[in-house]
């Protein structure tokens, strides 16, 4: 309990905000280094996940490489890119990449499979193009599930984005890793408690967003969805 405090006291410490090692600094290059390989990721996942969630061709082999992919321990892979290109942002941010693919791969497949076809047959029959049924029909209902493996990428990214302190990379595991060499807990438990903070801000923001995505028709069928059952359940008990 004292070192929870003792972390707890560290964090608030102003004298630990400044300089290029400070809290400051190093939140900034956790999040950058977060950010920009959840934007490489999505710019990699999702269009490839439109592309089988419209057409239902290449799942099989989307599914067997995510597989596949998410099998690889990201230290081990971070160590292996370390020693080929360099110590550096450069061999984590690619390995935080392949960390984040998976899981937005299968949102943005998973959002169009789960509409129902009857609803895209519907817009091909009014004579929408294949570009206007992605764009007007199948992205937004699929919105929500997209946004869904977006959330569990980027939990899964910030949480570790840690070990690009490994091979300096930078960030909040900066301070695990300093404080691990020098048996310096105190240090190693505040940094581990500013990543779950980070964490949980991430993990908040993205619940709102993913409630305020779901269309507002899909919303107004929910409600008359509930209020139908609920009259039933009623109903049934008289």
């Amino acid at each position: 309990m004292n070192l929870i405090i003792d972390a707890i006291a560290w964090i608030l410490d102003s004298a630990h905000y400044g300089g290029p090692n400070g809290i400051g600094a190093r939140l900034f290059e956790h999040l950058w280094i977060s950010v920009l390989s959840l934007l490489i990721a999505g710019a990699i996942a999702i269009p490839v996940g439109f592309f089988i969630g419209h057409t239902g061709k290449g799942k099989a082999a989307a599914v067997l490489v995510s597989g596949g992919v998410r099998a690889l321990p990201t230290l081990g892979l971070i160590s292996i890119l370390g020693l080929s290109i360099g110590i550096g942002v450069q061999a984590p941010i690619i390995a935080f990449v392949v960390l984040a693919i998976p899981s937005m791969l299968a949102g943005a497949y998973a959002g169009f499979e789960a509409i129902d076809r009857r609803i895209v047959d519907s817009a091909r029959s009014v004579g929408m193009t294949e570009w206007q049924i992605v764009g007007r029909v199948e992205l937004p209902l699929g919105l929500p599930l997209l946004i869904g493996g977006i959330r569990s990428a980027t939990l899964q990214v910030i949480a570790t984005a840690t070990l690009a302190a490994y091979i300096s990379g930078g960030g909040l595991g900066s301070f695990i890793f300093l404080g691990l060499r020098t048996n310096d807990y105190t240090q190693m438990l505040a940094g581990s408690i500013l990543v779950i903070a980070l964490a949980i801000a991430f993990e908040g923001a993205f619940s709102v967003l993913q409630r305020l995505v779901v269309p507002a028709g899909v919303r107004a069928g929910q409600r008359t969805n509930v209020r139908s059952g609920s009259s039933r359940s009623v109903a049934a008990a008289e």
